[in-house]
């Protein structure tokens, strides 16, 4: 394996590289997490790595098999209902303690936001699907110059790293939240810390690999020096290669071939594909890397030819079609923007609605 060729190999672990025959939720479950916090786009980084329609995938949403809630960094995700409850025991408190340690300077330890939880519990009990705007009105929280006293987000955060609520069904345009325990049923058996960690770490090399310790740490939310602790315990159950000195680890299963398909991919803002990594010059090279995404850790939606980013793309939804825009970080000829325009068949077969290039 070259450097050259880590792109590939990332467009097989993550199911990119062929379609899947995978349901929306075992997409979810190989991945393990995947970022959400552009709901729409979210919906296409599962869509393109399977066969399912938008309206399937929203099913999957919606009947709790898929769960979207804050994990991990945190920011939104979504997981598999099989896998949020022990994700939740492995990263929650860590992030809880960052949510505490600015709370507390105005008097908000866990003992209130336990009271907090328990008015949340009764609001959204039996199915009752709310706005963070429509719980934050009945809990009656204090407000200064017409502001809560604490904010609503870090409430509803800190309710979902408890295992509390998670996303609930959309109310017209508008998120909702719903009891989790209503959506997905808790285990009866836990793993340890120890167990849980390291069946993190598994998930994401087998499905992000080739992947360093720095990457892990990055998408995990994890230190280093953890991180370094959790590899170690796996180390034998991952495969391996060194790339200019430079440790990459992959699932054993991951197939080491170099005669790699052509492959045209228009994928969402946020997509795993680059977002997961730390460093993403094998994806993308440096010179073009703040047209596809910002220092502050917005994602553009990007096309990629041969697992490399060439351009961003962006759709606006119209009454009976989708207009597609694209931009090449270089000029295209025409004739190649034909050939590229092919990777949109599948995204035009997931919205099941006309799509018009422009």
């Amino acid at each position: 394996m070259t450097h050259q060729e880590i792109s590939h190999y990332r467009l097989a672990s993550q199911k990119l590289l062929e379609t899947s025959l995978n349901t929306p939720q075992e997409i979810v479950h190989h991945l393990g997490a995947m970022q959400a916090q552009d709901y729409s786009m979210a919906k296409w980084a599962i869509g393109s790595r399977c066969d399912a329609t938008e309206k399937e995938i929203e099913e999957a949403i919606n009947s709790g098999k898929i769960i979207r809630t804050h994990i991990l960094r945190p920011t939104w995700h979504f997981v598999s209902a099989d896998d949020i409850y022990w994700m939740l025991d492995v990263s929650g408190p860590q992030v809880k303690r960052m949510i505490l340690a600015e709370t507390k300077k105005h008097g908000y330890d866990e003992k209130e936001f336990d009271k907090i939880n328990s008015a949340i519990e009764k609001l959204l009990a039996g199915n009752n699907h709310l706005t963070r705007d429509e719980i934050m009105q009945q809990l009656n929280l204090k407000k200064v110059s017409g502001e809560y006293f604490l904010s609503p987000v870090l409430i509803m955060m800190y309710a979902e790293l408890e295992g509390l609520v998670c996303n609930g069904k959309m109310k017209e345009k508008q998120m909702t939240y719903a009891l989790l325990s209503e959506k997905a049923p808790k285990p009866t058996t836990k793993l340890t810390k120890e167990e849980g960690l390291a069946k993190l770490a598994k998930r994401y090399f087998e499905s992000h690999g080739p992947a360093t310790l720095l990457d892990f740490s990055w998408w995990s939310g994890f230190s280093q020096t953890t991180c370094k602790l959790i590899l170690n315990s796996i180390a034998s159950e991952l495969n391996s290669v060194e790339i200019d000195h430079q440790t990459y680890w992959f699932g054993a299963n991951l197939s080491l071939k170099s005669n790699f398909s052509e492959s045209v991919h228009f994928l969402p803002a946020f997509d795993e594909i680059l977002i997961s990594y730390k460093t993403r010059e094998a994806s993308i090279l440096p010179e073009h890397q703040s047209k596809a995404f910002t220092n502050n850790g917005i994602f553009k939606p990007v096309i990629l030819e041969n697992s490399k980013a060439i351009g961003t793309w962006k759709r606006t939804i119209k009454k009976d079609h989708v207009k597609i825009e694209t931009q090449f970080f270089n000029e295209t000829e025409n004739h190649k923007k034909a050939i590229l325009f092919e990777g949109l068949k599948s995204f035009e077969k997931y919205l099941e609605t006309k799509i018009i290039i422009e």
